[in-house]
């Protein structure tokens, strides 16, 4: 007794992921993914250029309060470098100037 149907062929049972491992999909296998998938914008983000370095700022001093207040919230909260758009130089002035400022009473802590 022969059987013309051709059945297709048993797929081995996944092994079991550990914990915390990232999950497989299919899709995997095609390549990499591409940034900008369906329902993203077409364009990417400009990238944030220092203030102070544009306008040749080389110190960010405590008496320079007009500068520091706008690196800050109105709350008195110092924003990051990834708002702000600071380099790591100016942002680490930034935060000093804070500090000394909140210290001798010029900004409020809260």
């Amino acid at each position: 007794m022969e059987n013309n149907e051709t059945t297709p062929p048993v797929q081995p049972a996944a092994a079991p992921r550990p914990m915390g491992a990232p999950p497989m999909h299919r899709e995997s296998s095609a390549g990499p993914r591409r940034p900008g998938g369906p329902g993203r914008g077409r364009f990417a983000p400009r990238r944030k250029v220092c203030r102070l370095c544009a306008e040749h700022i080389d110190l960010v001093d405590y008496k320079q309060a007009q500068i520091v207040k706008t690196f800050c919230t109105d709350t008195g909260k110092m924003l990051s470098r990834r708002i702000t758009g600071a380099c790591a130089k100016h942002q680490r002035q930034i935060a000093r100037a804070v500090k000394i400022n909140r210290n001798l009473s010029l900004m409020s802590y809260n």
